[in-house]
């Protein structure tokens, strides 16, 4: 369940957003502000302390979202070592907040939720490809053939919560957006409720995985962000990506 992924890689993924793993350094505090659009701004916090690489956030993913086991929305990437802990880089959809899949996509079948997550319309799809390559974190995978057989990964890991994408056409992580609006509608509220969270973070046995909205100065996102270190991988590219990581402590 857990990904290797070379030193050259991970600094390749990495670039400006921060030193690769092997001695990582406060390159930033996040600007919680930026890219604000609707009532809800929704981002993630992966702390790379606390992560073991378990692969738990794989395997629900694969569950809830109904996802071939040929494909992974949800890599758990193994980074390396800092001293003498074992790293690793969950990576999920950055959800940017100037997302070049959007740009490049001729049809607009990718498109921008007023919460900031980035979406697929998979009826209106045509399968070119070019948010796949656009991509600049390998955050969708292509659907070759159909997946009509049983899922795996189901019921051990959950339920479907979400049609299968038909064959042809490029899958990515959603940040459980059904999650969040079935939540919501329950009032429900999105990083604190579990039913109303993306299921990878509810399923993380050492919480090394938050979420919430940075529209809200007291979530805990927010708090983590502010009083924390943190950076954002390839923040030269100028995406603005909602993905947020806490690096490792060399000297813990």
């Amino acid at each position: 369940m857990t990904e290797k992924i070379g030193r050259r890689g991970f600094l390749m993924i990495a670039a400006a957003g921060a030193a690769g793993v092997a001695g990582l350094q406060l390159v930033r505090k996040a600007d919680a502000s930026e890219g604000v659009q609707g009532e809800h701004q929704w981002a993630m916090v992966i702390d790379q302390n606390k992560c073991t690489g378990c692969g738990y956030c794989v395997m629900v993913c694969r569950a809830h979202n109904d996802i071939s086991p040929e494909i992974t929305w949800n890599p758990v990437l193994a980074a390396g070592r800092v001293g003498d802990k074992d790293v690793y880089l969950p990576r999920p959809c950055m959800q940017c907040a100037k997302a070049p899949c959007v740009d490049v996509c001729m049809v607009g079948a990718n498109y921008y939720r007023p919460d900031g997550i980035v979406m697929m319309d998979y009826n209106r799809c045509i399968g070119c490809r070019y948010c796949e390559v656009a991509c600049p974190y390998g955050a969708r995978s292509f659907n070759w053939k159909e997946f009509d057989g049983a899922n795996p990964a189901v019921p051990e890991w959950g339920e479907p919560e979400v049609d299968r994408r038909p064959r042809g056409v490029p899958e990515k992580c959603s940040f459980c957006y059904q999650r969040i609006d079935r939540g919501l509608a329950l009032g429900l509220k999105p990083g604190v409720d579990r039913e109303a969270t993306p299921a990878c973070v509810g399923a993380c046995p050492t919480r090394a995985r938050l979420f919430g909205d940075l529209n809200d100065p007291h979530s805990e996102v927010s708090v983590i962000l502010k009083e924390h270190p943190s950076y954002r991988l390839r923040e030269d590219l100028g995406t603005g990506p909602r993905v947020y990581y806490l690096p490792v402590d060399s000297e813990a």
